[in-house]
């Protein structure tokens, strides 16, 4: 294997491990844009800590909850020039998981208090399993 003449380079199936993802992982961000395909050599390619830093920074961004299409704006801005952007794009984040959160908050709510009614009486219809009838 010529990996021996590239010490810092990575086979797809080293950078999906030390990313923390499948080989399958690595082609659909590729094919989405967010990685680069390298070029062939010697039948494989090879991939450098610049490949594995964006991977990471790609995985860090889905956690956080932003789309694919908003980290391919994020890692297509200048981390001097375009801090505003980036701003908005945290803050519109941020407003969808509040969001979410009152949402889950509601769920939670609403199922804390099926789940005492179910308690409070011994016979009848339980409510957790009557609010479920359509």
């Amino acid at each position: 294997m010529v990996q021996s003449q590239h010490p810092d380079t990575l086979t797809i199936g080293k950078l999906a491990a030390a990313g923390n993802v499948g080989v399958e992982t690595i082609r659909f961000y590729q094919r989405k844009g967010l990685l680069l395909q390298p070029i062939r050599e010697s039948g494989y390619r090879h991939y450098g800590s610049e490949d594995l830093r964006r991977l990471r920074f790609i995985r860090q961004a889905q956690t956080a909850g932003f789309t694919l299409q908003e980290i391919k704006e994020l890692l297509e801005l200048d981390s001097g020039e375009d801090r505003a952007r980036a701003r908005e794009l945290a803050t519109g984040r941020i407003q969808a998981l509040n969001e979410k959160i009152a949402d889950l908050q509601q769920a939670r709510d609403a199922l804390k208090k099926l789940a005492h009614d179910c308690g409070e009486g011994s016979s009848g219809p339980c409510p957790i399993l009557t609010s479920f009838d359509v």
